[in-house]
């Protein structure tokens, strides 16, 4: 395995294996892996001739005040964890080489990032300029013909499909189902942050997903709704959000077209912000709201 340090490595490497390779996939991380991102980079390996990753802590999709100082970091174990899971090459360059001075582009995407972890009393629609710059660099510099990212961060997969198919990337996105704990919390990097007890509290988050799930069958989603935000605050935990909304569009959901939806939550516990979501299949088209 090799890694790569800086932009005109990364293209360099690129343009040797143009003539030679049939297929490169990408895995972009921020580093801290998981078996998350295991299930991704071993997706890569099994569907690709190339594997890469890139491993950078982005700081332009972090408001100001968040994590970015210390959010959890060790490439050492990184790179034994991607040489493990078969990557052939790390990307893994410094913040200065992705944005060096005088850099003034955002990518943005209009219609999907005001909502959810994008709206004024989340993240911020800012959030999601700094993941579809940092992603838009990527595909260009790597050039993959597949690039994998996790349904645990469900907003982001869906804008990144997006950006890719408004400015005709001919990367394929691959979405990759979210890999959970025995006891259904989500995989995430930020999970290290949690104690013993916050860290038992938050497998509320996947309950109350599950209740809203079961709860929408039999009365509709609003009470669906009702229910799981229930089921959580019943753990002590107040969501930031908890939404339906329309794959795709991300639309606010009524639960009466007989669609799919997203149901999908932020939450504070104890300091740490955690995301999660579930995708409800409609049996029938609803008149319940």
């Amino acid at each position: 395995m090799k890694v790569l340090r800086t932009p005109r490595e990364m293209h360099a490497f690129r343009e040797e294996l143009r003539a030679s390779v049939a297929t490169v996939g990408l895995v972009p991380t921020m580093g801290y892996l998981h078996e998350g991102h295991n299930s991704l980079l071993r997706a890569a390996r099994r569907e690709n001739d190339v594997v890469v990753m890139s491993l950078f802590v982005n700081p332009t999709q972090f408001r100001a005040g968040e994590d970015l100082g210390s959010y959890p970091r060790d490439e050492k174990r990184d790179l034994a964890i991607a040489e493990g899971s078969g990557v052939d090459f790390v990307y893994a360059p410094e913040p200065g080489d992705i944005y060096p001075g005088g850099f003034a582009t955002k990518v943005e995407v209009e219609g999907l990032t005001e909502v959810l972890c994008g709206s004024e009393t989340s993240r911020g629609p800012g959030h999601f300029a700094g993941v579809t710059t940092i992603v838009c660099k990527l595909l260009n510099a790597v050039d993959p013909d597949v690039a994998y990212f996790g349904q645990k961060d469900a907003q982001q997969a869906t804008v990144i499909r997006r950006m890719a198919e408004d400015l005709e990337f001919r990367t394929r996105i691959v979405i990759l189902p979210t890999v959970r704990e025995r006891d259904g919390l989500a995989m995430s990097s930020r999970n290290a942050y949690l104690s013993p007890e916050a860290r038992k509290r938050a497998t509320a988050i996947w309950s109350s997903l599950l209740e809203t799930e079961s709860v929408f069958d039999t009365r509709g989603l609003e009470a669906a709704l009702q229910a799981g935000r229930q089921k959580l605050e019943s753990a002590g935990i107040t969501p930031e959000y908890f939404e339906a909304r329309y794959p795709g569009t991300l639309d606010a959901a009524d639960g009466n077209s007989g669609d799919p939806i997203l149901v999908a939550v932020a939450a504070d516990v104890d300091g740490t912000r955690l995301i999660d979501n579930i995708l409800i299949e409609p049996s029938n088209p609803r008149s319940k709201s």
